[in-house]
């Protein structure tokens, strides 16, 4: 029986928590179902639901009202989360990959801080002394990896892993530089964020729209992941001056 399923067959006598827990758990296999198509085929969706379940659970227990966002929206974010951390144990994905990512977000920030215009994918490939077709599987490579989302980054950088991981999240602050970074990607490159985000289209329902291949929406979007890295990193630099400069104060 799938977790889903038995969790469904619990639904009698169930408490408040349970009852969230059997009214979502739908939402864990759309989760599950959206993530593994841009992972390699040796990830098994059952494990990602069985991940997105235990996730969804904690939130059904921890979850309180009045913090400004539904249950779904809370339960969402700890879902995905369970999955992501199920899928770092994996570590099915090559250091050297993570490594080239963060080396394509840097080049891109420095380009755009220099000239102050967008960094072109020939510009980034020149800056990292590679060929096009190069520099392209490389964001092909980090799409396939970048599971953990901006918000999980920010999470990263300013909150302790004892906190609340969605009080994070949802800060107001991060919320409204993130949503300012996405309006200013290019437009293919926003289009493919929106396409995939907000209207939950895989990449080949997006290639379709596109009239790309698969392999070309993976390098958009990774290129948009990793130049929306870039800016941000502005964005945080300025929150640890502030920050820095409220604790002399």
């Amino acid at each position: 029986m799938s977790p889903v399923r038995a969790y469904a067959a619990g639904a009698a006598q169930a408490s408040d928590a349970d009852r969230l827990v059997i009214r979502h758990a739908e939402l864990v296999k759309r989760i599950a179902y959206h993530l593994v198509g841009r992972l390699p085929p040796s990830v098994d969706v059952d494990d990602l639901i069985q991940a997105g379940m235990l996730g969804l659970l904690e939130a059904a227990q921890h979850f309180t009202t009045g913090r400004g966002a539904s249950f779904e929206t809370y339960a969402g974010i700890r879902i995905r989360g369970a999955m992501i951390d199920a899928l770092r144990k994996l570590d099915w994905a090559p250091r050297s990959v993570h490594r080239k990512a963060r080396g394509v977000a840097q080049a891109i920030h420095d380009i755009e801080r220099e000239t102050g215009g967008e960094a072109r994918d020939i510009d980034v490939a020149a800056r990292m002394g590679l060929s096009i077709d190069e520099y392209h599987r490389i964001v092909q490579d980090s799409a396939s990896c970048q599971l953990a989302s901006l918000d999980d980054d920010h999470a990263a950088e300013y909150g302790d892993e004892s906190l609340d991981p969605f009080r994070e999240t949802v800060d107001e602050r991060f919320r409204r530089a993130l949503a300012d970074a996405i309006q200013d990607l290019p437009e293919r490159e926003r289009l493919v964020m929106s396409l995939y985000y907000q209207d939950e289209l895989n990449l080949k329902e997006i290639g379709l729209v596109l009239k790309v291949t698969e392999s070309r929406v993976c390098q958009l979007h990774g290129q948009a992941v990793a130049r929306l890295k870039a800016r941000l990193a502005d964005w945080r630099d300025r929150m640890d001056g502030a920050q820095r400069m409220a604790g002399r104060a």
